[in-house]
Formats: structure tokens, C-alpha cells, sequence
């Protein structure tokens, strides 16, 4: 009858935190603490890849905050997309600064884009972490009162090498190319402000892949969507970055007329639950 009872139990609480381990609890005060008692700040790697958009993360990827990463996306604790979901909520907001619209237009919904698993590992898992972290994250941002909502239009082209091992030049030659948005999605992304997710960044391979993607995607799109995204890039860069136009006025033009670069020009941000301690020292002073 014990045996019988706990495993029914188990069913329906955690069996231990997802961070330290202890019994009967989704993740105790200490780890949650860890998850989301950080404010989310702007990180980047050493080297930083060309064409890589702001990053904010919520949190250095160690201790609890990696014990937590791991449990969700390989041994499948799937009770912590929630708090996960909040963590990247607020690196989002923090990326996105004031997320009502500055047009008067009513509030600017939040595109949550995630970074595709291979499908490999979404086979072997059971499932794709960063894209439920995402929808849990969108859910959070909506009960906030925060338009959002997860666009999930990258894809893998081709197979790409295991990138566990791999450097960060190397890294980006593994990528390089291997990410789309197939014909017709990209206008899945108009009207919004982009925001690339991810669980975690290390060498920013992988949300430099992704910007590359979206980037060209809306290139492609029709031209009756151009007024749409520059007001959108606008509002990301604000005011300042306005009166500025004049001034750049002859300056390389990138995709959707807007100044070419990265991310601070053309409206694309992303978000991160953790990244690497060194990337937050980084950005420290």
C-alpha cells in the first residue's frame, strides 16, 4: 500500500528540488533565490561573434542556476518550465525596456522567438526545453499585462555537429548557414518586437545563427510590410536613436531599410535564462 502511495504521489509533487535536490519541492527558496534573485543584465561573450544582438540573462550559469537548466532539459523535470519561465520573462523585459508602445498605438506585442533544438535531441529528451520555457515565459509576460506571444519559425536546414567540445570560432562554423525561416513564416513575425530565447548562452554562436536567420527572412518579405517593422525597430531603439537619423542619414542601409549592424539598429534583442560568469564579469565595469 506505501509503494502504491508513493509512487501516486510522485505523480503529482516533485520528487526532490530541481536545483539542490531536496525532496517535495519544484525548486526550494535557496535555488529559486539563485533563478530569479539576480537582476537580469546585459552579458556578452569574449569573443563576441559580429552580427550577435544584445543579450540579457537572467542569471550566471552555475550552481543551482545549471543544476535547475539541466534537470529541465535532460532528465525531462518538467514542473520547472514554470519558474524557468519567469527567470526568462524577465531577462525579455529587460531587453525590451518599456514594452508599452511609444506611438500611443496601444501596447507592442513581444515576438518570442526560440532557438531550435536539433531534432535529434528533441527525439532523445522527449521534448524541446527552450521552446516550453518560452511558452511559459509568453504566459508570464501576458499575465503581466504584456502583449506576447512565442513565434516559433526558426528551423534547422541541415545537420549540424554535437557543439559540446567545440570552441567558439569553431562553434560558428558549425552553424553557420544551418538555420531558416521557411517561405511564408516570416510574416508570422510582423508587428511585433523580436526577441530571440534561449536556456542558456556560452559562446553566442547559436543566437548569432539565429539573428542571421530572421534577419534575411525579413529581408525577403514583401514591401508591404516594411512601415510595420521600421516602426517596431524604432520603438526598440526610442527616441534617442531617432533624433539621431539626420545625422546617419547616408549611412549602409541593412535589411528593411534600417541602419545596418546589429540588433540596436534593427530592432532584434534577445533573452537568456543564464550565461557563462564570465560574460556577466564582462559587463560588470
Amino acid at each position: 500500500m506505501r509503494g502504491w502511495w508513493q509512487d501516486l504521489t510522485d505523480l503529482v509533487l516533485p520528487a526532490e528540488c530541481g536545483g539542490c535536490g531536496r525532496p517535495r519541492t519544484v525548486l526550494c527558496p535557496e535555488c529559486r533565490a539563485a533563478l530569479h534573485g539576480t537582476a537580469p543584465r546585459l552579458v556578452r561573450p569574449v569573443p563576441e561573434p559580429a552580427g550577435l544582438p544584445p543579450v540579457h540573462a537572467a542569471a550566471p550559469y552555475e550552481g543551482a542556476v545549471r543544476a535547475t537548466l539541466l534537470s529541465h532539459k535532460e532528465r525531462g523535470a518538467l514542473t520547472l518550465a514554470g519558474p524557468l519561465g519567469t527567470a526568462l520573462a524577465g531577462a525579455v523585459r529587460a531587453c525590451c525596456g518599456s514594452l508599452a508602445s511609444r506611438a500611443g498605438g496601444g501596447p507592442t506585442p513581444v515576438l518570442l522567438v526560440p532557438v531550435p533544438s536539433a531534432r535529434r535531441a528533441v527525439r532523445a529528451r522527449g521534448h524541446d526545453p527552450t521552446r516550453r520555457i518560452a511558452l511559459a515565459a509568453a504566459g508570464q509576460l501576458r499575465r503581466a499585462g504584456t502583449a506576447a506571444r512565442v513565434a516559433a519559425v526558426l528551423r534547422q536546414r541541415r545537420a549540424v555537429a554535437d557543439q559540446a567540445g567545440l570552441g567558439s570560432r569553431e562553434r560558428l562554423t558549425n552553424l553557420a548557414g544551418a538555420l531558416e525561416v521557411p517561405a511564408g513564416s516570416a510574416r508570422l513575425l510582423a508587428g511585433g518586437r523580436i526577441v530571440l530565447v534561449d536556456d542558456l548562452m556560452t559562446t553566442g554562436a547559436s543566437l548569432t545563427e539565429a539573428a542571421r536567420a530572421v534577419r534575411a527572412a525579413l529581408a525577403e518579405t514583401d514591401s508591404a510590410d516594411t512601415e510595420v517593422y521600421a516602426r517596431v525597430a524604432g520603438e526598440a531603439r526610442g527616441e534617442r536613436r531617432a533624433r539621431e537619423t539626420t545625422a546617419t542619414a547616408h549611412r549602409p542601409r541593412g535589411p528593411r531599410g534600417t541602419a545596418a549592424g546589429n540588433g540596436l539598429q534593427d530592432g532584434i534583442c534577445a533573452a537568456v535564462i543564464a550565461a557563462s560568469p564570465e560574460s556577466f564579469e564582462t559587463n560588470r565595469n
